[in-house]
Formats: structure tokens, sequence, C-alpha cells
């Protein structure tokens, strides 16, 4: 079974700046496509960012000119450099992972909190 912790989330003020990491642990065979996705107070979840096994990044358009994905495959790891936090960031982020070719993410993380004040 294969298990994915987020840390790096936390109060942030606005402006500022946060590093999510998410790590896959457990009887890894492959993993393919990981992202991340946000779900904000009283807001359905949504898709932050992804990026391929090689390395291909696709980002929400809200969030690209502020976050940037990347992953270390070495460590099994992706992460998410978030800039210029506002309060609208403020919410909880999940990582997930596709073991499949693709984004068909069948694997969760139980997800971080970020709050942005102002």
């Amino acid at each position: 079974q294969v298990h994915l912790v987020e840390s790096g989330g936390g109060l942030v003020q606005a402006g500022g700046s946060l590093r999510l990491s998410c790590a896959a642990s457990g009887e890894i065979f492959r993993i393919d496509g990981m992202g991340w996705y946000r779900q904000a107070p009283g807001k359905q979840r949504e898709l932050v960012a992804k990026i391929s096994g090689g390395g291909l990044t696709e980002y929400a358009a809200s969030f690209e000119d502020r976050f940037t994905i990347s992953r270390d495959n070495a460590k099994d790891t992706v992460y998410l450099q978030m800039t210029s936090l506002t309060p609208e960031d403020t919410g909880v982020y999940y990582c997930g992972m596709s073991t499949s070719p693709g984004y068909r993410f069948d694997v969760w993380g139980q997800g971080i909190q970020v709050t942005v004040s102002s």
C-alpha cells in the first residue's frame, strides 16, 4: 500500500511564501503523474498544478504566475512552491499520485492546512 504525506503548511502573512512537500512511501511500484489540489473553505476541491513522470507541468490559470510544482523522482516527492500568497489562497492542500500512466490520481494525501492572514 502506498501513502502520501504532506508537509510544509501553516500560517503565513499575505505576500509571503510557503513550500509544500508530499512524500510517497510504502510499496511503490510505479509513480506517474503527481499533483496538488486545493479546497478553500466552502468551495469544491480544485486543481492547482500537476506534473508528469517526465517533469512536464500544467497549472490552473489562477496559479501559474505564483506557484511552481516540481518533483524529485529519487525521493518520490512532489513540491509546491507558493509565492505572493493572499488570503484567498487559504485552504487545505492535497497531493495526489497516479500509479498508472497519466493523471488518474488514485492515491491521496490527508491534506495540509495553509492559512494566509491579511
